[in-house]
């Protein structure tokens, strides 16, 4: 179950607190050449941990706009335009991994995941965007 594996981890990601971004993912560990139609789905995977990637950045840019009327319609919009590449990917995720025998409760548990991964991004970045500031750190004497 390697594929479910993979879009745990990529659930895992989403749900951390905050994104660097810089954020490079580690160097996977050599395996076989994957069968033709897992590697196509391991290319979607991954274009749509990109996809995740460019959605937080975006999402986190609105979230922050000191006009908040302007930030909500900005956000209502970059939900609405990722929210089919999620039902997509989820999709795309259901009929590959019950094609590996995944238990149907795990399907299911995925599929609402990554669909709600647009609402999980947008909750994230507005929570952050309204976050107090750090308090500047003390002056040491010199």
């Amino acid at each position: 179950m390697r594929v479910l594996s993979c879009v745990a981890a990529a659930l895992i990601l989403v749900a951390a607190p905050s994104f660097a971004a810089a954020q490079t993912a580690p160097a996977a560990p050599a395996t076989p050449t994957p069968a033709p139609d897992e590697a196509a789905f391991e290319a979607h995977a991954e274009a749509f941990g990109k996809t995740i990637q460019t959605m937080t950045t975006e999402m986190q840019a609105a979230a922050a706009q000191t006009d908040k009327a302007k930030a909500k319609t900005d956000l209502d919009a970059l939900q609405a335009r990722y929210q089919p590449q999620a039902d997509a990917f989820a999709a795309d995720v259901l009929a590959f991994a019950s094609t590996q025998g995944a238990p149907a409760d795990q399907l299911a548990a995925a599929e609402t995941q990554i669909k709600a991964i647009p609402a999980m991004l947008r909750a994230q970045a507005e929570a952050e965007a309204a976050a107090p500031a750090p308090a500047p750190a003390p002056a040491t004497p010199q």
